[in-house]
């Protein structure tokens, strides 16, 4: 798996700011409604300057719905380009580079879901982010199986297509693994462990439908 590099200080200053702001704006909704709530008012709770907010969200709901998943480090990506094998664990791995913190926050996690059913908007402002993520991690699954697989280099209609179907196979086990861990805030496995778990799984479930 990918090593795990601590932020430093500025960072880590960035990240809390990040997370306050996002929690500032969730409480609020969630305790007075959306259209009552205005930047200033996340920005007086998170005790920030409304211009700092600007700084990390464009709106409230940018703030509300937060980040999907970041796009994996080059550094990653080229490693996994590189290689051949297993390319779902390959993709596992590379979705470790790519878990925030904000993925891994079980309480905002739970409050955006408690807001989810009176604000749909704001779920498909999220999803769209994810597929965002989805899109650019299909181009680089193309980029190694174009490199181990001479044949679907030379047929880019295929190759696109084996490559958004492997990508959404392995997603969904990202989502079986982060679905799995949101369930249970006190339980002592971190999201990696989860997605670890369910990419093994995934193994063992191909495995076995490989064999019937």
């Amino acid at each position: 798996m990918t090593d795990v590099v601590e932020p430093g200080l500025r960072e880590r200053k960035r990240l809390a700011t990040h997370r306050a702001i996002q929690l500032a704006a969730l409480k609020l909704v969630h305790d007075r409604g959306l259209d009552t709530v205005t930047i200033d008012d996340i920005s007086r709770v998170a005790d920030i300057s409304p211009r700092t907010f600007f700084n990390y969200f464009p709106s409230k709901e940018e703030a509300l719905v937060g980040d999907g998943p970041s796009f994996p480090s080059d550094e990653a990506v080229e490693l996994f380009v590189s290689r051949t094998g297993n390319l779902l664990g390959g993709i596992g791995e590379l979705m470790l580079d790519s878990a925030t913190d904000a993925l891994h926050d079980h309480e905002i996690i739970q409050l955006r879901k408690a807001l989810a059913a009176d604000y749909p908007h704001l779920t498909v402002l999220r999803m769209q982010t994810f597929r965002a993520f989805e899109q650019k991690l299909v181009a680089v699954v193309a980029r190694r199986m174009a490199t181990e697989f001479p044949e679907l280099a030379a047929d880019p209609i295929r190759l696109e297509s084996r490559s958004a179907l492997v990508t959404q196979v392995a997603i969904a086990a990202v989502h079986h693994a982060w679905q799995n861990w949101a369930r249970d805030p006190l339980a002592s496995e971190t999201l990696a462990d989860r997605l670890a778990e369910s990419f093994a799984e995934l193994d063992d479930v191909l495995g076995s439908l490989a064999t019937h």
